[in-house]
């Protein structure tokens, strides 16, 4: 058995000396690893050991030397033995009044450099699982669609179940397995605390798998009140930045649970659709004149659709000659808003930004009290937002402005100005 320091002053000397000899080594060793290997890293040209030093992985583990200098240091600063220690197990081991409590210092010293040892080497762990996502992101441009996040966050709780487990473990003296048979009746506890992370667990792999979301997505989540792109998917939760640049935190098993649009198949088709209708005044409504005709027929986008209505009638015209001249003829002819929808399809067919692959509709609507709707149902070729309202602003913009030209009025409701002419003044 080794003697014990021979005075107070001398076990307090050597407590401080331990404790000097730590913060040098700690100092030290973070001091070569900020310095030496980060400078190392920063020459060289590949990028993972950038990201590696970034997410301060040797940083962490530089903790680990001044731990195992106390786990080994605590018996010479108290003049304490490996033997001492192993015999304090013994129950046929006798120690004197002053021995037994530096033996049981020195134990517990041990444990706690062991399990501050294991939590340490846990925290690098899940630092270094970091790094990695970061280096998958840079190097694999499938990262957007298939994102290891969430699976990194899974192995890093798990690293730290398990280290927590073992530094109990170390810190009670027992078998890690004998301290997890006795957490079998917590089991129905622990399921309670972590629903949230197996729930979202489930909903990672359902969503990988089924590829239903990736960041950059742009989606619409009405119950969370999220609209915006995707910027980042781990474990328990999806982030959103919404349009006016919020964000906004959704948890990640509300996308299997509850319903939201993503718009990713509208960008990777190429084409944005226009739906919008122009409401007529029935009143409007009419058969073109000779002279309208005729001056319509002059715009290119109509030459040929007037060409062939005219001479459809007059094939229709002969027909019915030598019939008997009492009845009324059947009324054929060109409506002015008949002509109208030939000349947006007209229009729209050869507009550059519309696409030419997908439907393109200019249809007439169901009748109602606001009067006759005309809807235009077309795609852009451009997806883009700011390209895209430019677009269908420009479109409509010029189909308002025709609209005299063929002697039609849109729809609107009376407005303070209509109400002043018809009280005999006029309006401010």
């Amino acid at each position: 058995m080794a003697g014990l320091p021979d005075t107070p002053l001398g076990l307090i000397g050597g407590l401080l000396i331990l404790a000097v000899v730590m913060a040098l080594s700690n100092w030290t060793t973070t001091t070569i690893i900020r310095v030496m290997v980060r400078r190392l890293a920063s020459r060289t040209k590949s990028t993972w050991d950038d990201r590696i030093m970034e997410r301060k992985v040797f940083a962490r583990l530089a903790h680990v030397v001044p731990a195992v200098l106390a786990y080994y240091g605590i018996g010479l600063a108290l003049g304490v033995t490996a033997a001492d220690i192993a015999s304090l197990a013994d129950p046929d081991v006798v120690f004197t009044t002053p021995v037994r409590p530096l033996i049981l210092a020195a134990t517990l010293v041990q444990r706690v450099a062991l399990a501050f040892i294991v939590v340490t080497a846990a925290v690098a762990f899940s630092s270094f699982l970091e790094a990695a996502n970061d280096i998958y992101n840079e190097s694999y441009a499938e990262s957007k669609n298939r994102p290891i996040k969430g699976y990194l966050q899974v192995v890093s709780l798990l690293a730290y179940i398990a280290a927590g487990v073992v530094a109990v473990s170390l810190l009670a003296q027992v078998s890690p397995i004998a301290f997890l048979s006795g957490l079998g009746a917590l089991m129905a506890i622990i399921i309670l605390v972590f629903k949230d992370t197996i729930l979202s667990l489930v909903a990672s792999i359902q969503i990988m798998s089924n590829d239903m979301i990736r960041i950059g997505d742009w989606v619409e989540v009405p119950q969370s009140n999220a609209d915006g792109d995707i910027v980042d998917i781990a474990l328990h939760t999806v982030k959103i930045q919404n349009w006016d640049k919020t964000i906004s935190t959704i948890p990640t098993h509300k996308f299997i649970g509850e319903s939201f649009k993503n718009w990713r198949g509208m960008s990777e088709s190429g084409g944005r659709r226009i739906k919008r209708a122009i409401k007529f005044d029935v009143n409007t409504i009419r058969f073109l004149k000779d002279e309208e005709i005729e001056h319509l027929s002059r715009f290119e986008v109509l030459r040929s659709y007037m060409k062939e209505k005219k001479e459809s009638l007059a094939e229709h015209v002969a027909s019915r000659e030598g019939t008997d001249s009492g009845l009324i003829p059947e009324q054929r002819g060109l409506t002015n808003i008949g002509t109208f929808r030939a000349y947006v399809l007209n229009y729209l067919k050869a507009h550059p930004t519309i696409h030419d692959g997908m439907t393109l509709l200019v249809r007439q609507l169901d009748p109602g009290p606001q009067g006759v709707p005309i809807e235009i149902y077309c795609f852009s070729n451009d997806t883009d937002w700011v390209s895209y309202e430019d677009l269908q602003g420009d479109i409509f913009d010029h189909l308002f402005a025709i609209l005299p030209e063929f002697g039609l009025r849109a729809f609107q409701e009376p407005a303070g100005s209509d109400f002043a002419k018809l009280g005999g003044r006029e309006p401010e």
